[in-house]
C-alpha cells in the first residue's frame, strides 16, 4: 500500500473518532506514569481482558495513547520531587530537579511537557514516511553495534563525574558490581544472590529506582524539616508567566527538541533498547555538543529537555519493529502484540498488504494521542507545580505509602519491599556523602545489558575481542564514542589553562 494525502486523510479521520478509547488511555497514562513502579505494560496486563474484548482499532488506541501519556508524565515527579515515575525519567531528575529548587519547577515542566509532546509528534509523523528503512534499521544493528550505543550510556557516569571525578567513578563502578547480581550470562550461576531466590532474575529495576531516589529523597525531606538540616528552597505561587517563560525556554531550543528526538527514535528501534538508554545517552550527547556544559547538574534547561524529548521519540521507535519484522521493540509492545495477534492479524512486512490500516495506522493514532495532549500541558504545568508547596509532614508518608506500594506491585514479592527500603538507605548515604545516585543507577541499568551483548559478541567471535571492530557501523559508532570522552576532557583543561591564563 502506498501512502498518499487520501489515505493519510482517511487514518487520521479514522483516528480522531476514537475520541472515546483515546481520552481515557491518556488519562490513565498519565496517573500510571506519575506513580513510581506503576508501568504501562504492567497497566496493559491487568486491562488485558478489557482490551481483547474491544475492537482492534479502538484497543489499539486506547494503548498507544496509555503508552505516550506514560512517558510524557513520568518527568513530572522527577523534576518536582526527584523521583523518576519511570527509568526513562531517571536523566530529567539531573537538571529538573535543580530548577524546581531554584523555584522554577512550572517552567521545568512546561520544557518537559513541550519536549515530551514535540518530540513524539516529531517521530510519529517521521515513521510514516520511512518505516521500510527503520525496520531494515532494527535488522542491521546486532550485539556488536549495540556494545558501543550502551557504552554511550555508561559514558554519562564520567558526565556526571566531572565535578568529583574519584566519587562518579565509585558510584558507577558500584552500581556495575550490584548489576552483576544474579545468575550470570552463560552458564546461570548465581553471583551474589545470597541464597534469595527472588535475586536469581538479577536486581529488579523498580525496587531499586523506588529506592535510589525515592525513598532516599524522603528521608532527606525529613532531615530537612526536623533533623535541623539544611533549609529547603522556598517555592514560590504559581503564576502563568512561569508556564510561558517555560514555553519561551522551549522555543529557544527548538533544534535541541529535535535532534534528540531523532536519537531517541534511532535507539527505540532497537529491539531489547529501552527509554533509559535513549535519555541517557542524549543527555550525554547534549552536554558533549554544549557551549556550557559546565551548566549542566545545576537546572539548565537542554538537560531536561534532551531525556524528554528522547524517551518519547522512543515511543514510535519500539513500535517499528513490532508492526514491520514481528518482534517487539519493548515489554509494552509485546503485550500490544498479544492484543493483535489474539484479533488474528499476523505482524511482520505482510502486514502492510493484509492490514495497512493497522501497519500505518499505529503511528497515526499515536501522533492523534500526541495532539490531544496539546490542550494538557498549559494547565498541567501550572497545577501540578503546587506539589511542591505540600507541607513534608504530608507528602513524605504519601510518597513513601505510593511507592512501596509501587515495589511491590511490579513482581509481587514482600522481598522487594524490603529491598526499595534498604536501597532507600543506600541512597541516602549517597546523598549524604556527595555522590551522585544517578551514576549508581545507571550501573544498574545497563550493566546486565552491556554484559548480555558483550558476550554475545565474543560467542560470535570465538573469544576474538577484535569482533568488536568487526563492523564498518561499529568501527564509526567507536570513533564516536572516543570523541565523546576525549572532548570533554579536552574543553576542561582548555578552559583551565584559560582560567590560569
Amino acid at each position: 500500500m502506498e501512502l498518499d494525502l487520501a489515505t493519510i486523510a482517511d487514518l487520521f479521520g479514522r483516528s480522531f473518532s476514537l475520541w472515546w478509547a483515546i481520552i481515557p488511555g491518556i488519562a490513565l497514562g498519565l496517573a500510571v506514569g506519575v506513580l513510581p513502579g506503576f508501568s504501562p505494560q504492567n497497566t496493559l496486563i491487568i486491562l488485558l481482558p478489557v482490551t481483547l474484548a474491544m475492537d482492534v482499532e479502538a484497543a489499539l488506541a486506547f494503548m498507544i495513547s496509555l503508552y505516550c501519556a506514560n512517558h510524557l508524565s513520568g518527568g513530572i515527579p522527577a523534576i518536582l520531587v526527584n523521583i523518576p515515575g519511570s527509568a526513562g525519567a531517571a536523566a530529567t531528575c539531573i537538571d529538573g530537579y535543580q530548577m524546581t529548587k531554584k523555584g522554577q519547577a512550572q517552567q521545568a515542566l512546561m520544557l518537559s511537557f513541550i519536549a515530551s509532546v514535540a518530540g513524539g509528534l516529531i517521530t510519529s509523523v517521521a515513521v510514516l514516511g520511512v518505516l521500510p528503512f527503520l525496520a531494515e534499521l532494527g535488522l542491521i544493528l546486532r550485539s556488536v553495534e549495540m556494545v558501543v550505543i550502551i557504552l554511550f550510556g555508561l559514558t554519562l557516569i564520567a558526565v556526571l563525574a566531572a565535578k568529583d571525578m574519584l566519587k562518579g567513578l565509585i558510584g558507577g563502578a558500584f552500581g556495575l558490581m550490584l548489576g552483576a547480581i544474579g545468575t550470570d550470562q552463560v552458564y546461570s550461576t548465581p553471583r551474589a544472590t545470597f541464597g534469595f531466590l527472588e535475586l536469581y532474575d538479577g536486581l529488579p529495576l523498580v525496587p531499586v529506582l523506588i529506592g535510589l531516589f525515592a525513598i532516599s529523597e524522603c528521608l532527606v525531606m525529613l532531615e530537612e524539616k526536623f533533623g535541623g538540616g539544611s533549609k529547603p528552597a522556598t517555592q514560590q505561587r504559581p503564576q502563568w508567566a512561569d508556564t510561558l517563560d517555560g514555553i519561551r525556554l522551549s522555543l529557544r531550543y527548538w533544534w535541541q527538541i529535535v535532534w534528540t528526538a531523532f536519537l531517541g527514535l534511532a535507539i527505540g528501534v532497537i529491539p531489547g533498547a529501552g527509554a533509559y538508554i535513549a535519555s541517557f545517552v542524549a543527555y550525554q550527547q547534549s552536554r558533549l555538543f554544549s557551549k556550557t556544559p559546565e551548566k549542566y547538574g545545576t537546572g539548565f534547561a537542554p538537560g531536561v529537555i534532551a531525556p524528554e524529548s528522547a524517551n518519547n521519540g522512543v515511543t514510535s521507535g519500539t513500535l517499528v519493529p513490532t508492526m514491520a519484522i514481528g518482534i517487539p521493540g519493548g515489554s509494552t509492545a509485546a503485550v500490544m502484540m498479544i492484543v493483535l495477534q489474539y484479533q488474528g492479524i499476523t505482524l511482520g512486512p505482510r502486514l502492510f498488504q493484509d492490514s495497512p490500516n493497522i501497519a500505518y495506522g499505529v503511528f497515526v493514532m499515536m501522533t492523534v494521542a500526541y495532539i490531544f495532549m496539546i490542550p494538557l500541558i498549559l494547565p498541567m504545568a501550572r497545577y501540578a507545580s503546587k506539589v511542591v508547596t505540600v507541607p513534608v509532614h504530608v507528602i513524605v508518608p504519601l510518597i513513601l505509602g505510593l511507592t512501596v506500594i509501587g515495589a511491590f506491585a511490579d513482581r509481587e514479592y514482600m522481598f522487594d519491599m524490603a529491598l526499595a527500603l534498604g536501597f532507600g538507605v543506600i541512597g541516602y548515604i549517597a546523598v549524604k556523602t556527595n555522590y551522585h545516585v544517578t551514576s549508581i543507577l545507571i550501573g544498574v541499568l545497563l550493566g546486565p545489558i552491556f554484559e548480555r551483548y558483550l558476550l554475545r559478541s565474543l560467542r560470535i567471535g570465538q573469544g576474538d575481542i577484535m569482533v568488536l571492530f568487526s563492523s564498518p557501523i561499529a568501527n564509526a559508532l567507536w570513533v564516536l564514542l572516543v570523541i565523546s570522552v576525549v572532548l570533554p576532557i579536552w574543553r576542561e583543561r582548555r578552559l583551565a589553562r584559560r582560567a590560569a591564563a
